[in-house]
């Protein structure tokens, strides 16, 4: 769904190192057990699914494509493969010049990952970013991304290709949920002396704890059922 190099361990990054945080992708893979997989066809006809996360913290799509980690995506796609893209909250970072894309960049450079896919037979689906936990205004989560929730939609309907708004589909889980739930239970706002990780605590209103990440890898799983239940065999 992304591209990691070679060496790559899986969730090491996360799941050891800076644990409890967790991506959505690393969690995703449960979501296909066998009696599962029953429910998706005739789109899927294998007897399992197989998730590669190939997702890694902080690139946009312009560092994801100049590291290669996008070539390793390309170069192990196979025919009929479903690639799961979500970028924007790298891109959007004007205060990170390293990792930031103007629009006009990050649609491109979608484009090119949903060409790409098409070229070897596969299918994209393009996500839009996940909320962060702010700003709330009466109760409300509302929008963080500005023109990067937009963006995503557009390449999706230009190249038309399916899509899944999991930044709004998010707000409103979470303004169901609250403000105050939401931040103790989704995102990583740990209090002190609780993880090895952080001994002195955590005040992280973008990433996810567990318990978040099964949340949104469950939003994504859904409207995924959607769209691939939708097309033909």
């Amino acid at each position: 769904m992304a591209d990691y190099t070679g060496d790559y361990d899986p969730g090491k990054d996360y799941m050891k190192v800076r644990y409890p945080i967790t991506g959505w992708g690393q969690v995703f893979q449960p979501f296909f057990a066998k009696d599962s997989i029953a429910t998706l066809r005739p789109a899927i006809t294998t007897d399992s699914v197989v998730v590669v996360d190939r997702a890694h913290g902080g690139r946009s799509t312009r560092t994801f494509f100049q590291e290669g980690r996008w070539r390793y995506v390309y170069e192990h796609l196979q025919p009929n493969d479903y690639v799961i893209m979500q970028f924007g909250h790298n891109d959007g970072s004007e205060k990170h010049p390293e990792r930031y894309v103007n629009i006009q960049g990050y649609k491109e450079f979608l484009r090119l990952f949903v060409s790409q896919t098409k070229q070897k037979g596969g299918n994209p689906v393009i996500v839009t970013p996940v909320a962060r936990n702010y700003p709330w205004k009466d109760g409300k989560l509302e929008n963080v991304h500005g023109e990067y929730w937009q963006a995503p939609i557009d390449i999706a309907k230009e190249m038309n290709v399916p899509y899944i708004d999991l930044n709004k589909l998010s707000m409103e889980y979470f303004t169901k949920k609250g403000q105050d739930f939401t931040t103790s239970h989704y995102f990583m706002n740990l209090p002190e002396n609780t993880y090895e990780a952080y001994p002195k605590g955590q005040k992280d209103n973008t990433h996810f704890q567990p318990e978040g990440a099964k949340i949104v890898a469950s939003l994504v799983y859904q409207e995924f059922k959607n769209i691939i239940k939708t097309q033909k065999k």
